[in-house]
């Protein structure tokens, strides 16, 4: 069985069917992207996968453990972690009190503990030095060291993103869902998104399942995409077919893609 895999799911809202009896796999180290029109049902495939809504049947598979049915925090529990479309940062808080917010499901000792509100308890301090260190490899990483202890709304939104980005890496995920991860950037930091989602893939070894518009960015990191509307697939495969496909130009792009 594949790494991660999708397998006939449906999910419809009063009436209207966002997601038509869906399928798709995706390899481990693979770096597979979904792209559609608004309204194609993109979304709504990531909150099938982690648990936001639930899909009316079908299943879904990560290491041959089919994950349908469970509650957001045990999927992300079990390794797919996400970003989303419109921040969900804490705007008055520091980069690294993010990204230690991301370590949660880790944590033994309560978040208030680990943020270093109550040190009373020895193991509370044992386990903060561990979660620490790993947000610090994370801020090495996505070089964010500049940014550690400043609260985030004073921030440039190229670096929010990252921030997110970091918070979803602090997870440790097996697979990691990109929601419009070049939305409101500007050319030279999508440059630099595209530079950490490849680094991501092949440094960390993170399967990615990116939603995406920018059809450079797709053309620039993808291994294959999947192309939906109405949601149903219209098709998938490599880079080149899929944007140039017929239907796809129709429904989607206007023109081909060279």
């Amino acid at each position: 069985m594949s790494f991660f895999k999708v397998e006939n799911i449906n999910k419809s809202f009063g009436g209207i069917q966002a997601v038509n009896n869906l399928s798709f796999e995706v390899e481990k180290g693979e770096i597979f992207s979904i792209i559609g029109p608004n309204g194609a049902g993109k979304s709504t495939i990531f909150n099938c996968i982690n648990g936001l809504y639930k899909a009316e049947n079908g299943k879904i598979y990560l290491d041959e453990q089919n994950i349908m049915g469970m509650n957001p925090h045990e999927i992300a529990a079990i390794g797919i972690a996400r970003t989303f479309q419109n921040l969900e940062l804490f705007n008055y808080m520091t980069t690294i009190d993010n990204l230690l917010l991301g370590r949660h499901l880790k944590m033994k000792s309560s978040i208030a503990q680990i943020l270093g509100i109550n040190f009373k308890n020895s193991n509370a301090a044992q386990e903060e030095i561990k979660h620490r260190r790993k947000v610090e490899e994370i801020i090495d990483f996505l070089e964010l060291k500049a940014y550690r202890d400043r609260y985030v709304f004073s921030l440039p939104y190229g670096i929010q993103k990252l921030i997110e980005l970091g918070r979803a890496l602090a997870l440790e995920p097996k697979i990691l869902l990109l929601d419009e991860p070049a939305a409101g950037l500007n050319n030279e930091e999508r440059q630099d998104m595209i530079f950490w989602i490849k680094d991501i893939r092949d440094e960390l070894g993170i399967s990615i399942i990116v939603i995406e518009h920018n059809m450079q960015l797709i053309k620039d990191i993808s291994d294959r995409v999947l192309a939906l509307n109405f949601g149903k697939m219209i098709t998938q495969g490599k880079v080149h077919d899929v944007l140039n496909h017929k239907e796809v130009i129709h429904a989607y792009l206007g023109e081909p893609i060279h």
